[in-house]
């Protein structure tokens, strides 16, 4: 009866002792990867608030919390109600930036447009009011209130803007008040801003209100050419808009050419030659039209007959015949810019398709050729997506690397808990690759030096007697040849054909790039090899250790004492204990003996 006790409570020591060794081990494996990857979350649970904690309803059986006060303004969406400021409140708080980034701000970028509004205003018609009879005592003060409001946009941009606007200086970004301003005024762009609100409407007084008067207001124009460069920046096809803005300067010609005509037949008296203009029909129009039959020489015009005439007919001729070619030659450069990569593209598949001829290769050679140039294009705009980051700075190309294919191969069980840093280094190797449908990506047997994370459409792996059944379909997130980056003496061969089902674009890491990378992290190298020979034994078990039919065991083996429960025993003998512990290790003995 001793003897049964003795072994129970032996049996119940083993077991608590392999929990605690357990729990041990377990702990060891968390503070490790806590070690390796500081950004791995931790396990205990967040506090929880005490009961005692929570407010005590007032008595009148409602939070006070919960009471809208009358201050309050409340906004009822749905089935919830939303506490929100009123817009009274909220612009009186609203705190003008002490400094503007005239790079990305596009809070600057909409004033300018405001800005390039007004010199427009002035640039479009201050010469058809110096020219027409359009400006006429009648409304006088709805021109003169346009033209003043101009002026305050002007006005503000100087006093408000230009004044705030950072600026670089030995590579630092200066940001202070006086700085700032002590720039704006050295600079050209002060001088012009300052010469092109000279306050000449006093003269009316005198003279009149002449529109020619308000000509310095069209010397603003580094405002339009600065608002182009930011608009350029912010949009996505800023093609577009040069198509549009050549096209403005083209009809800005032709309008100033049409002021020029009528103010020509006014000077030579309207309808007093058949060169001039005949005062009939809307004058603006008709001008125009003779402004686009000269300056684009089309001829059928009629001949001059006064010396003015025939001066004015030959400037016109030199100016048309020079300024459409200039507008030609820039709207060819925008065209030509807009489609580079498209141009490029053509030329590469055309030098393709002449060399397969050359060569004759077959038909249906070149039509996979053709499809995977005319997919690659359509769903990337490009070729090569590395030619594009070749010239950005090293950071750079990380960032963008960051944003595009971390979140996938952050997913790799492979990789996790490996450093940060080298995951970062390791997204600058990625090389996209397009697969067409039944394409092989890679053969079984076959050496394997990289490893395939799938972005876009889905692969097929092919096993079975006849290699064409589909074991599984692997969808984008999804990893493998894995094994091969990282395995070692011999264990590095493809285990099965692997097909593109569809479409498929795929990142592809070279077994030697990440090599490269892990001379530099010891720590994820030592890791990554573990994993790796885990997995490999978890693919090379027979089916006998993992629960198939194999050879039953008429005695199963007795677990391994565990070693903090040998040192307790060990110590025990070295004192001459005479306790339960005595009995454990004279127990153990007997045991021993017997399995001998």
């Amino acid at each position: 009866r001793i003897g049964s006790a003795t072994s129970l409570s032996s049996a119940i020591v083993n077991t608590r002792l392999q929990e605690l060794v357990k729990l041990f081990k377990e702990r060891t494996e968390k503070v490790k990867e806590k070690l390796i990857d500081p950004d791995v979350t931790s396990d205990e649970e967040s506090p929880v608030a005490s009961p005692a904690a929570a407010p005590v309803p007032p008595p009148g059986g409602e939070v006070e919390g919960d009471k809208p006060s009358g201050d309050d303004h409340y906004c009822e969406m749905l089935c919830c109600t939303f506490k929100y400021r009123p817009w009274l409140d909220r612009l009186k708080s609203y705190q003008f930036p002490s400094s503007i980034d005239p790079l990305t701000n596009l809070m600057y970028v909409l004033w300018l447009f405001f800005v390039v509004m007004a010199w427009n205003w002035n640039c479009w018609l201050i010469p058809v009011r110096w020219a027409f009879p359009y400006q006429t005592p009648a409304n006088i003060h709805c021109w003169l209130l346009v033209d003043y409001l101009c002026d305050l946009i002007y006005l503000l941009d100087i006093l408000v803007f230009q004044t705030r606007l950072q600026f670089v200086q030995g590579g630092d970004i200066i940001t202070d008040k006086k700085a700032m301003k002590e720039n704006y005024l050295k600079s050209q762009r002060f001088k012009m801003d300052v010469l092109c609100l000279l306050p000449l409407d006093f003269f009316y007084f005198k003279v009149g209100v002449n529109p020619l008067l308000r000509f310095p207001r069209c010397l603003k124009y580094m405002a339009f050419f600065e608002f182009n460069n930011r608009l350029e920046a912010i949009l996505t096809k800023a093609y577009i808009y040069r198509v549009i803005r050549t096209t403005a300067y083209l009809l800005y010609s032709l309008h100033v050419n049409s002021c020029l005509y009528y103010w020509a037949s006014a000077y030579e008296g309207l309808g007093s030659t058949t060169w001039v203009y005949d005062g009939e029909g809307n004058s603006y129009i008709r001008c125009y039209y003779w402004a686009v039959k000269t300056l684009i020489t089309i001829g059928g015009l009629p001949d001059p007959k006064t010396l003015f005439e025939i001066v004015f007919q030959l400037l016109n001729y030199f100016t048309g015949v020079f300024a459409f070619s200039v507008m030609i030659g820039q709207m060819r450069d925008v065209v030509g810019a807009a489609t580079a990569g498209q141009t490029y593209y053509r030329s590469c598949m055309d030098s393709t398709i002449k060399y397969m001829n050359f060569y004759k290769i077959p038909k249906t050679v070149q039509n996979r050729v053709k499809t995977w140039y005319e997919y690659t294009w359509h769903s990337q705009g490009m070729l090569d997506e590395s030619e594009l980051l070749v010239q950005l700075p090293d950071k750079m190309r990380l960032d963008i690397a960051i944003d595009v294919n971390y979140n996938i191969v952050s997913k790799v069980a492979l990789f996790q808990g490996c450093d940060r840093q080298m995951i970062f280094d390791m997204l600058k190797r990625l090389r996209s690759v397009v697969y067409l449908p039944n394409d092989y990506v890679c053969k079984k047997g076959e050496i394997g030096r990289e490893m395939y994370i799938i972005q876009a459409g889905q692969v097929q792996v092919l096993g079975g007697p006849d290699g064409k059944s589909v074991l599984v379909t692997l969808k984008p997130g999804s990893v493998f040849g894995e094994i091969s980056l990282l395995a070692a003496g011999g264990g590095n061969r493809r285990t099965a054909n692997v097909v593109a089902h569809g479409f498929a674009n795929l990142f592809i890491l070279e077994k030697k790039d990440l090599n490269e990378i892990l001379v530099h992290y010891p720590e994820s190298q030592k890791l990554l090899r573990k994993k790796a020979k885990k997995m490999l034994k978890s693919n090379n078990k027979p089916k006998d250790e993992k629960g198939g039919p194999g050879d039953p065991l008429i005695i199963p083996p007795r677990a391994e004492t565990p070693k903090l429960f040998k040192a307790a025993l060990a110590a025990t003998g070295r004192m001459g204990g005479k306790g339960s512990l005595a009995q454990l290790r004279w127990r153990l003995k007997e045991l021993k003996a017997m399995q001998a």
